[in-house]
């Protein structure tokens, strides 16, 4: 894992001066294996972006807080991020939009034979969770187990916080009981045999959501939203090409060398989740379980995660063509 100093290392070398979107280009940040990079490469290898007024241009960063780094310093016109902290830009005053992205979120998990069936039977189990304390799946969780089974998972269970490949290592030989993991890790678990505890969908709509709540989107910058055209355009050809996926099987061969796929059965988990977390509801749909959703992590996080606004922004999410 990368140091802090390592990151900002690593980001270095975009902090440079340039112009936003020069020449109608889309700059956006990909992480390694991350599934970004799945989209960007369909949209290159059909042509989405000179079809639809762009050329895109992907720039590979090690690890999420480089990716901050860069977007945050105007050197990207568009990073993959969550809904909170796309809120606490804006609300801070920065003019990012949010384009919904995936709903497919994390899940607890267990091995196949797990005696735990509940959170209640977390008690003194040993449990990773991924993405540190303020988690927003592992802060909800906790509000669920306390609200369900009134347990302090926090103080209850022997918790470890760690990066989400060691994690699932860690599961996989036996170190651990259960662990709270990215829905990529999820899925690799998955064709092994493992299987959900309870997923952050069900955790979100155990909070009052209606439905699969696209937590996960595109993030544009201000600077990038000056040249409007390119930026719907994007929009556009981030549509086409999910619907590529979900309607060609052809469309997944530029796909499944960035997948790091080891066999079948974990090509077809990934990809399955993926597609099910196309966003496939109106944005006013969105926007209010997204409202919900904020709220309680307002009440439950507090200023450390959400920032000092109290609601969603107004504006916050970019229209692109989509009802609502």
């Amino acid at each position: 894992m990368l140091s802090r100093r390592g990151v900002l290392a690593a980001a270095a070398s975009l902090l440079l001066p340039r112009p936003a979107l020069a020449g109608e280009t889309v700059r956006l940040g990909v992480l390694p294996f991350g599934t970004a990079s799945w989209e960007a490469a369909v949209i290159k290898a059909r042509g989405l972006d000179t079809a639809n007024g762009f050329t895109l241009e992907t720039v590979k960063l090690a690890g999420t807080d480089a990716a901050r780094i860069a977007f945050q310093g105007g050197q990207l016109d568009a990073v993959i991020g969550d809904l909170i902290w796309a809120a606490k830009l804006r609300n801070e005053g920065r003019g990012v939009k949010f384009v919904p992205y995936s709903s497919t979120e994390g899940a607890l998990m267990v091995p196949a034979d797990s005696p735990i069936k509940g959170l209640a039977d977390l008690a003194g189990k040993r449990l990773g969770v991924a993405g540190g304390a303020l988690d927003k799946n592992w802060i909800l969780l906790r509000a669920q187990a306390r609200e369900a089974g009134r347990l302090d998972l926090e103080s209850a269970a022997r918790i470890a916080y760690g990066a989400p490949p060691l994690l699932t290592q860690k599961l996989e030989v036996g170190e651990l009981d259960a662990a709270l993991l990215y829905w990529t890790n999820c899925a690799r678990l998955e064709a092994k045999g493992f299987r959900k505890l309870v997923s952050a969908d069900d955790i979100m709509r155990a909070f009052g959501a209606k439905g699969s709540v696209t937590l996960i989107g595109y993030l544009f910058s201000a600077e990038a939203l000056r040249q409007p055209e390119a930026v719907q355009g994007f929009a556009r050809a981030s549509a086409a090409a999910k619907e590529a996926l979900a309607t060609d099987p052809s469309a997944w061969d530029v796909v499944r060398p960035l997948m790091a796929a080891e066999d079948e059965p974990t090509f077809e988990a990934l990809k399955r989740n993926f597609l099910a977390g196309i966003p496939r509801r109106p944005l006013g749909v969105e926007r209010a379980d997204g409202e919900t959703i904020y709220a309680a992590l307002a009440k439950l996080g507090g200023e450390r995660l959400v920032g000092t606004g109290t609601s969603l922004p107004p504006d916050l999410y970019l229209d692109a063509g989509r009802n609502g």
